[in-house]
């Protein structure tokens, strides 16, 4: 994206349950393809104050300590996700909403996030890739440091904010994030790349097991926000062909790195390899900066990832 990029400025977060409507009633008229076009508008919300009830639960609920003056390293994926929904479930946005996978993510902090900080949000679609099961779709976020104000006003103003100068512009980002999204279909031959068949990695060391409850879906969705009806229930998880409901991606990645621990500047990347099934048993291992989730019986890999200083040495 280039600064003449057309910015839309925000004066609070999107609510997420409209969006998700937005999407799903939209997504049968998608017509998904690398080459299509996608939207240019960058969402920008500035004066973002940190809701820090919110922020506990998530913290709770992903086995982050509470009470620190920093965000954990994934929090802003959660500020932001409101507005990538927004430009996702558009009319514009060539990729259906309903069936959409979250396949990977990489993040960038440069500096500590203090939870009393003033932020402004910067999300934007980067482009469309080919891919061998059909099209996926870069979303970055940004977020960039402005004023700090006390933990009692912060937790009074709540999770929305509102428009008002912060004094970031131009400045870089502290925190960014990019996702990648894969819409299935069909490919052509022009359109679907060579791919070599990778290994499985072998497991890591493991080091601990999470028995993970049926009720894990609703408690990240209240915490975060992401009420995706997969996530939620068996019923409604079934409605799109999963037989049980299933963790959130961003959950498994979050508590990965709850446990493995992440420096102040920090590099991250993480695959999403395959659904976690509410309830269940997990296993947890890591070893040289790498991290991973498996089944409870360390056959079957879930995420895998890597974490380490930012910039690496």
């Amino acid at each position: 994206m280039t600064a003449t990029t057309p910015a839309a400025t925000l004066t609070g977060a999107p609510a997420l349950a409209p969006l998700l409507a937005r999407g799903a009633l939209l997504s049968p008229l998608k017509r998904p393809r690398p080459d299509a076009d996608f939207p240019r508008t960058r969402l920008v919300l500035p004066g973002l104050r940190i809701d820090l009830a919110r922020l506990a639960a998530y913290e709770r609920v992903c086995g982050f300590a509470t009470g620190a003056d920093a965000l954990p390293v994934t929090y802003p994926h959660v500020l932001g996700f409101p507005l990538a929904m927004r430009l996702m479930s558009g009319r514009d946005f060539p990729l259906p909403l309903l069936g959409l996978v979250h396949t990977s993510i990489t993040v960038t902090r440069r500096a500590p996030m203090p939870a009393t900080g003033t932020y402004e949000l910067t999300v934007y679609v980067e482009g469309l890739a080919p891919h061998r099961r059909g099209t996926e779709a870069s979303v970055v976020t940004e977020v960039c440091a402005g004023a700090t104000a006390g933990r009692g006003a912060a937790s009074a103003r709540g999770a929305t904010g509102t428009a008002g100068a912060t004094g970031v512009a131009g400045a870089d980002p502290v925190w960014e994030s990019r996702s990648t999204y894969l819409a299935r279909h069909s490919t052509t031959a022009a359109h679907a790349p060579e791919e070599p068949a990778a290994e499985p990695p072998a497991p890591l060391p493991a080091l601990a097991e999470w028995p993970l409850g049926g009720d894990l879906g609703r408690r990240y969705a209240a915490a975060s926000g992401d009420r995706n009806p997969i996530h939620l229930h068996p019923l409604t998880a079934r409605l799109f062909g999963f037989p049980r409901a299933i963790a959130h991606g961003m959950w498994t990645v979050a508590r990965c790195l709850a446990e493995h621990g992440a420096p102040d500047a920090a590099a991250v990347r993480a695959r999403f390899r395959a659904p976690v099934q509410l309830p269940g048993t997990v296993t947890y291992g890591a070893g040289g900066g790498r991290f991973e989730m498996r089944g409870g019986d360390g056959r079957r890999l879930h995420v895998s990832g890597e974490v380490g200083p930012y910039p690496a040495a």
